[in-house]
């Protein structure tokens, strides 16, 4: 059994909803995971905004325009049959649950509820296509079996236990059909993964179903060596070892969620990255062996902002490092990257959203300095500290583009540099021209 992810794009019409269902009969008894219909979850965010800001006028413009969408979807994948009608009255129950919050006021509970409503339409129109075409398909609601912990880790116990009982129920299925991204909370409320929550979604069904592979399907033909959208004739890498993907997840590669990654790499169940408007296309394979000894991939995280804290009281002080991450935990601030010296320390953030509050704190340390408008650019790879050379070809690189902070050795699979977002893409052209 593989597990088969299909993002937005790839169910963001009624053609490319036909072209999956054409992708997934006939292949097995797989678990197919869908995303809603691309720009749908964005609409819904829309709509809970709306909701609360108590403008129910703009709430119901918003309902009745995405109502359209999805009417003329159902009519072209359908027509008048039967199964039009099904899907019509599957659809239209997710609008009845997002127009019944015009008349209370919405609560996190409801706006998780109204974000839920784009994959339970989406797999409702892929069920009803796959039943008029005579597939043996199953719908298996991701409610009934898809739960999260106190924390917000998934409960892989429950889901294991939950997931095998449906699919036992259904012998004789050629297909599975599930939501990607929602699920129950501990308390019993409708919830989600979170932005990018479908990929995880998929790795954890593989994972509790011991799959022989997880497939995440988009737009793109695998994980490309560098971002394609700045430097001309990049490749899609073969092959890749779970720590460097989620290095480059982590850093700007947007064709996976970094936290798709874990539970894949745990059950030693293999992440392949398919192109689904070039089926065809090998694209990358991602598992707990690789090539050794290569540089695989670059890529950037946007929207850096670099803190310094120098202090001459920071030598031999113990406790001044704990002190100053104290600060960044009260507020909830995650670092990606850290450099310390005898007199101070630099750490970069991309959450800048307490950033007035956290500069005020730490000036109780020392002289603090702030530079924004910052690019995190990594390099991934075997980058064991024993592979003679390979830093050095990164700095080469660099050499004419001022580097506000480097970071390496903290794992063995990244070098990552601090550049100006104006040397961002000089910085991907010359790692891409020295190095590949």
């Amino acid at each position: 059994m593989k597990v088969l992810k299909f993002g937005g794009t790839s169910v963001g019409s009624a053609k490319r909803i036909e072209h999956v269902a054409d992708l997934i009969s006939g292949k097995g008894r797989n678990i197919v995971v869908l995303s809603a219909m691309s720009g749908t979850t964005n609409t819904l965010v829309e709509i809970a905004e709306y909701f609360y800001k108590g403008n129910v006028p703009g709430a119901q413009e918003t309902i009745n325009g995405l109502q359209a969408k999805y009417d003329a979807t159902i009519a072209e994948l359908f027509g008048d049959s039967e199964y039009g009608e099904r899907a019509r009255a599957a659809v239209a129950r997710s609008f009845a649950v997002l127009r019944s919050f015009c008349n209370e006021t919405l609560t996190e509970a409801g706006e998780k509820e109204i974000l839920s409503q784009g994959e339970l339409m989406s797999t409702a129109l892929m069920q009803n296509l796959l039943e008029q075409r005579g597939v043996r398909s199953v719908l298996l609601p991701a409610l009934d079996f898809m739960r999260t912990l106190p924390g917000g880790e998934p409960d892989m116990s429950h889901i294991g236990s939950r997931l095998r009982r449906l699919l036992d129920m259904e012998p004789q299925a050629e297909l599975f059909i599930t939501q990607g991204y929602i699920c129950l909370n501990d308390r019993g409320g409708i919830d989600n993964l979170h932005r990018g929550g479908s990929d995880y979604t998929a790795s954890i069904i593989g994972a509790v179903a011991d799959a022989e592979e997880i497939q995440i399907w988009t737009d793109i033909d695998g994980m490309h060596n560098n971002d394609p959208r700045y430097v001309e004739n990049t490749a899609p890498v073969s092959t890749l070892h779970f720590e460097e993907a989620a290095e480059l997840a982590y850093f700007g590669a947007k064709i996976l969620h970094p936290a798709c990654v874990l539970p894949a790499k745990l059950h030693n169940i293999p992440v392949r990255l398919l192109n689904t408007m070039e089926p065809e296309a090998p694209g990358t394979i991602i598992c707990n062996t690789t090539p050794a000894g290569t540089i695989k991939a670059i890529a950037a995280k946007d929207n850096i902002t670099a803190i310094k804290i120098k202090s001459g009281r920071m030598l031999m002080a113990y406790g001044f490092l704990h002190k100053v991450f104290e600060i960044f935990d009260n507020y909830h601030t995650p670092i990606d990257m850290m450099a310390t010296s005898e007199v101070g320390v630099s750490v970069t953030i991309d959450d800048r959203t307490n950033l007035a509050n956290i500069i005020d704190e730490l000036k109780d340390f020392g002289t603090v300095t702030v530079d924004e408008d910052m690019v995190i650019v990594c390099v991934v790879g075997d980058l064991e500290w024993h592979n003679c050379g390979f830093e050095t070809k990164v700095l080469e690189a660099l050499g004419s583009i001022p580097v506000r902070m480097i970071s390496y050795g903290g794992s063995n699979y990244n070098i990552s540099v601090l550049v100006r977002a104006q040397d961002k893409v000089r910085a991907l052209k010359a790692l891409s021209n020295h190095i590949f």
